[in-house]
């Protein structure tokens, strides 16, 4: 009879980059539009300023994601490549250097040399790759699939507030734009943690708090221009 184990540990790449991107787009643009209204901009002026924080906003995402992790393919690559001149030049130190990995973890030195022998046999680089730099084959930068990623999402969650702003009457645009975007942002906090098995009330708490921290402050910073005006 086998135990199966459902671990999460393999969700954190994606969930990072999904709820980075989204949480980013409800707040940015939720915040945005609440600057705006604050400094009593008529609606043509309050949308059109949404619509290009989602716009500047997810191309921002992209480029920064793309940045970011090709940075971090490259350094991959060239981890890798002096690897394989290790390998090249010495086996008997890298196959040891592999043994002293696995005794460090608690192998008895007879076991983990018979482990190192038979890896290097097998996969030689995959296996200095995952154990002494810790590259893994599911963890490759993918700096295209990031930033069209993080692009996506982060138009997904800026959406949401634009979508209020549109609806909402002129009135109560700031307020419904608020209400709305921190009940998106508990959804949001409340689907992620439950993805990565965390507590649903913390993870709700901490990603309402800072997005009403930041509409806050920006409500403040158009109640001042609008009060200059």
């Amino acid at each position: 009879m086998t135990h199966a184990e459902h671990h999460r540990s393999h969700r954190i790449g994606w969930l990072r980059a999904a709820v980075l991107g989204a949480n980013d787009g409800i707040v940015s643009t939720a915040s945005l539009v609440i600057g705006v209204a604050a400094a009593n901009t008529p609606r043509d002026g309050i949308l059109l300023a949404g619509v290009a924080g989602l716009v500047a906003g997810a191309m921002s995402m992209a480029a920064g994601e793309y940045v970011s992790v090709s940075s971090q393919a490259d350094t991959e690559s060239a981890d890798l490549d002096l690897e394989k001149q290790s390998l090249e030049q010495d086996v008997e130190i890298e196959t040891q250097e592999l043994a002293d990995i696995y005794q460090r973890r608690g192998v008895d030195p007879t076991l983990a040399r018979q482990v190192a022998d038979q890896l290097m046999a097998h996969d030689a680089l995959g296996a200095h790759a995952g154990d002494e730099i810790g590259i893994s084959g599911n963890g490759n930068a993918r700096p295209v699939q990031a930033a069209f990623a993080s692009a996506g999402t982060f138009s997904i969650g800026a959406a949401l507030p634009l979508l209020v702003a549109w609806l909402a009457p002129a009135n109560a645009l700031a307020l419904l734009v608020a209400a709305f975007s921190l009940l998106f942002l508990a959804l949001l906090g409340t689907v992620a943690a439950g993805a990565g098995g965390a507590s649903l009330f913390i993870g709700a708490v901490r990603v309402t708090f800072w997005g009403a921290l930041a509409m806050v402050v920006t409500a403040g910073v158009g109640g001042l221009f609008g009060v200059a005006g």
